[in-house]
């Protein structure tokens, strides 16, 4: 998380007898339910707070039993709303501090941010009211004693600063980046203005001839010059110097924080100038690394990510959780095997863990298929999860049974998961909404590989569907540009997308090269079987090309025209013209029948198989009495009849050729069964 930081111990109640609890009581309570840390969330007590006693408590450790348990935000939240009737304004402020620390925990932004929000809100009236007194106490000429007063009430409701980042970083988490921005700006203004007033505080003339005589005691001490010859400004040179240091060393960690909040919106953004300032300023504490790494992450760049998360995990053997980002990132590299290796650490201990269980499906899900996945999903729902209410979850169980409810599902998600969308372009493609995937990812700018490629693979789609050039060639480009990038070059996705682009620019022999790379990772892919069979017989290849198709199982698939035909001619030219046939009489009467036909019917020409190239132009003739088709059929009957007496036919073929000549009028009909008769009665054969 942005936020590392817990706010301080509730502090208890003042002494009232209507409180029903005692401080004590509170905070014991509140223990119960906010539990010692798990994996990745820090343990630190929280900000400094003015007011009586100054500083936040450490919190009670929790004894081991509680370790184990897990952090209850929920049960924490209401008792804090609880506390909070009746409570003067410190205690509400403290508790507002808590609301935003749980209900951040729980996901609930909206409701961090107004906690916040409610906190700066009542800060900004009371300094207003009690900035008013003091004026009216100044022209009225009171005594030190009154201003003193005054400055401690105002103290009383002066809070954290970084309360302003805190609500940033709700912001951000509502995607809400120009805001959380803006907000990060009021810090800045606040911090300003609060270290301008401390220095002219201490540069008055009184602090100055304090401070004066405090130098030349330190300097009498140590046996030194005295600072008698120090004049007004060099004193109060040193002064804002001095409280500048100090406001720099101890404001630094929200200043780290304000940084890393920034480099991420700067992402979110796309501001790249920005982004690399905020790069510049990171160091090597574990946050700001983990934010990096976090960064390289979003942007693709999972190796570097990897290297971080490997170098923190040697450092920080503890850190259990670090795990699950090492193995998210192998996932994305696609060393699954690795992935599960090392995700199987983390799991070891913390087995109900949602998100590592998920990771665990999606990994299985890759190696295997949507239902050792959902076998996966299936032990947290044993443990009494309810899988229905993790949107991430309810999103990849769509993607394990290949689309079942991604439109009841997907459409809500789309927002806050990215794939969502993504996904739903998929089911559309994959179920005839060409047009309703166009419109989802038109609009998109791809800053991912998959983004990338599916927009190529729209694109592709709907240029081929209506001959747009247009969108042919955006597709390619999308294709190279992802095939051609340093970071997915070598990935199997990588080089299908330039196994795509080439096969667009219709180089089937470059398509060929780069499909036979990863043939071996492929061999039950439906897509990939399809997109190399087809460029195989463009290259001639024709044996290699059938095993490729035949290697589809997909039902839609195999009957779409486009597979049939380039099967039909891979038969023939294997010379297996029966197996053509076949698929085309179990096609139904159609324009795609009839174009089938006409395949047939020339291939098997071409390549001498002529009683199948007769067949087909017997039927084409019937379909369409075209005088082509008499003259292809006509030449195929007489090359059957070669063939015969050759002796490389059969001598029955000669039956079937007799029948499809005599269902032809033409006056050329007599004058062939009469040669063709009298060669059989010659040669001793039946053919009536």
């Amino acid at each position: 998380m942005l936020m590392s930081r817990q706010p301080g111990r509730m502090r208890g109640g003042r002494n009232n007898k209507t409180q029903p609890e005692s401080k004590s009581a509170k905070l014991t309570r509140l223990d119960e339910y906010i539990k010692k840390r798990g994996a990745g969330v820090g343990d630190a007590a929280g900000a400094k707070r003015v007011g009586s006693g100054g500083v936040a408590r450490a919190r009670r450790a929790p004894e081991k039993d509680a370790e184990r348990a897990p952090r209850d935000y929920t049960g924490a939240l209401a008792l804090l709303e609880f506390n909070r009737k009746g409570a003067d304004a410190q205690e509400q402020q403290d508790a507002l501090l808590w609301i935003g620390y749980c209900a951040c925990h729980l996901g609930n932004y909206q409701r961090a941010y107004d906690a916040y929000s409610e906190i700066l809100t009542g800060a900004v009236q009371a300094s207003n009211s009690q900035q008013r007194k003091l004026e009216a106490e100044g022209k009225d000429g009171e005594a030190k004693a009154a201003g003193g007063e005054a400055k401690s009430q105002a103290e009383f409701f002066e809070i954290p600063r970084e309360v302003h980042l805190y609500a940033a970083c709700c912001l951000f988490y509502m995607q809400m980046y120009k805001e959380a921005e803006e907000t990060v700006g009021h810090y800045d203004e606040e911090e300003t203005s609060s270290l301008d007033r401390r220095v002219r505080a201490a540069t008055t003339p009184s602090a100055i001839a304090a401070r004066r005589r405090q130098i030349q005691q330190e300097a009498n001490a140590e046996g030194g010059r005295g600072a008698g010859s120090l004049s007004d400004d060099d004193v109060a040179k040193r002064v804002d110097r001095e409280l500048r240091l100090e406001d720099t060393s101890k404001r630094a960690p929200e200043r780290a924080l304000r940084n890393r909040l920034l480099f991420h919106i700067a992402h979110k953004r796309d501001d790249q100038d920005k982004l690399m300032m905020r790069h510049q300023d990171l160091t090597d504490t574990n946050e700001d690394q983990l934010s990096l790494a976090a960064i390289h992450y979003l942007r693709s760049h999972f190796q570097e990510a990897t290297d971080i998360y490997k170098r923190l995990l040697l450092e920080n053997r503890d850190d259990l959780a670090l795990n699950v980002y090492v193995a998210m990132c192998y996932y994305k590299l696609d060393y699954y095997d690795v992935s599960l290796e090392i995700l199987a650490v983390y799991l070891q201990a913390h087995p109900d863990s949602a998100i590592a269980v998920n990771l665990k499906a999606c990994n299985h899900f890759r190696l295997y298929n949507g239902k050792a996945a959902e076998a996966e999903l299936k032990v947290l729902a044993d443990q009494g999860h309810a899988l229905q209410a993790n949107d991430l979850i309810r999103h990849n169980r769509v993607v394990f049974s290949q689309g079942e409810g991604a439109l009841q599902v997907l459409p809500a998600l789309g927002d806050f998961i990215p794939e969502a969308r993504l996904n739903l372009v998929i089911y559309y493609l994959r179920h005839d909404g060409m047009q309703e995937a166009h419109e989802l990812i038109k609009d998109v700018e791809p800053s991912t590989p998959q983004e990338y490629i599916l927009k190529g693979v729209v694109n592709a789609s709907v240029g081929q569907a209506l001959c747009s050039r247009e969108h042919i060639k955006m597709a390619q480009q999308f294709f190279q540009l992802v095939g051609a990038s340093a970071s997915e070059c070598d990935t199997i996705p990588g080089r299908q997308c330039m196994a795509s682009c080439f096969f667009l620019l219709k180089q089937f022999e470059d398509v060929n090269i780069y499909l036979n790379s990863i043939k071996a990772y492929m061999y039950n892919d439906d897509d990939f079987n399809w997109n190399h069979g087809i460029s195989l017989a463009q290259t001639g290849n024709y044996k290699a090309a059938e095993e490729a198709l035949l290697l589809v199982q997909n039902e839609r698939y195999k009957t779409e025209y486009c597979y049939i035909s380039w099967l039909a001619r891979c038969y023939i030219m294997n010379a297996q013209p029966k197996n053509a046939w076949e698929l085309y009489l179990k096609m139904d009467t159609s324009n795609e029948s009839f174009n089938l036909l006409q395949l047939i019917a020339n291939d098997c020409y071409r390549m001498g198989q002529f009683l199948y190239a007769a067949k087909a132009f017997d039927v084409l003739e019937r379909l369409d009495p075209d005088p082509e088709f008499w003259e292809g059929k006509r030449g195929a009957c007489v090359g059957v009849f070669q063939q015969v007496v050759a002796g490389k036919a059969a001598k029955e073929d000669l039956r079937d050729v007799l029948a499809m000549v005599r269902n032809t009028s033409n006056p050329q009909v007599e004058y062939m069964v009469r040669v063709i008769s009298k060669w059989a009665a010659s040669s001793g054969i039946k053919i009536s």
